[in-house]
């Protein structure tokens, strides 16, 4: 009789390890949802990834090519004059250090003001938390408008035509912040009191301790940081009117449409040789000369960056 039961019980165990895990034995329902999900997304990148094809190949096209051709990757006709248009001043070139570095210094004004604040908010043990806390979301939701924050700048600070212009009225995101706060709390607190036992300071422990666990939310949010600021043109045409030779490279291609849009005289003046491309062309080849640099940042992120946008989705 034991034996009959050693046999059933090791026949039932050889049953469940070769069944697999739960769920492994999909059903066709199951399955079918599978595929509609591949194909749906597949869709997806397809229907994002065509239009910036399509402007690559437009931005090589010629005027005829693009007015008669409602959709194309290649161009019959290769023509770089759009980009010779763009690259003709060297006033693009330094767009492009100021872009640069209105990008790099603003973004660790950002992620330094925002941790830094985040972690004290993170503790409540902190006098006023709650006050500041109240402060930062009411920022969320009501703010002081454009001509407030202009008299500010320009007049109460004094930073019109300046890079601090563009770089300190958006040094934190109430937004972000709330969400680092969040992450920061989530860390345990004995790893934070052990390292106090041994005599870190707060300082310390926010170096050696926190930041070392938060890389996945700092790159993610140091790359919306970064991707704002490369992308933003609106602040410095408001506060750098009289700095055009701090304009960051947006500026100067809007400028660039604009002339575009018109009979380019300017250019005709400068070099007779110069042919007017054409004004779609030279649209195309803008939105590639600004998009593409910041475009290869994000491989060096991506590691962190996949951890960190699932920030807050899952909990325990």
């Amino acid at each position: 009789m034991s034996q009959t039961m050693l046999a059933d019980d090791h026949k039932k165990k050889k049953e469940i390890i070769t069944s697999g895990p739960v769920g492994a034995n999909d059903t066709v329902g199951s399955r079918l949802f599978d595929i509609f999900n591949y194909l749906f997304v597949t869709l997806v990148a397809i229907t994002t990834i065509i239009p910036f094809i399509y402007i690559i190949g437009a931005s090589f096209a010629t005027e005829y090519e693009i007015a008669t051709r409602p959709m194309f990757f290649i161009p019959r006709d290769v023509t770089v004059d759009a980009y010779k248009y763009i690259f003709s001043s060297n006033k693009i070139l330094r767009g492009f250090g100021n872009s640069i570095f209105i990008t790099a210094a603003g973004t660790a004004i950002n992620l330094f003001f925002t941790v830094t604040m985040a972690y004290a908010l993170s503790k409540t043990r902190l006098r006023g938390r709650n006050f500041f806390l109240n402060m930062v979301i009411f920022s969320m939701f009501f703010s002081g408008g454009m001509i407030p924050g202009y008299i500010v700048v320009a007049n109460v600070l004094n930073l019109k035509n300046t890079y601090w212009s563009v770089l300190l009225p958006g040094a934190i995101s109430a937004y972000n912040l709330m969400i680092v706060k969040n992450f920061f709390q989530g860390i345990p607190q004995e790893l934070e009191e052990s390292a106090s036992i041994d005599g870190c300071t707060d300082l310390g422990v926010l170096w050696k301790i926190v930041l070392p666990l938060s890389l996945p939310v700092l790159a993610t949010f140091g790359l919306f940081y970064a991707v704002g600021h490369w992308n933003a043109y609106f602040s410095a045409m408001i506060y750098m009117t009289g700095a055009k030779e701090k304009w960051p490279l947006q500026v100067l291609l809007r400028e660039l449409i604009i002339m575009a849009n018109g009979s380019a005289g300017d250019m005709a003046n400068m070099d007779p040789e110069f042919v007017q491309p054409p004004e779609q062309s030279v649209k195309m080849a803008v939105i590639v000369v600004s998009t593409v640099p910041i475009m290869c940042v994000y491989p060096f992120l991506q590691k962190y960056f996949v951890k960190g946008v699932m920030v807050g989705a899952l909990k325990g």
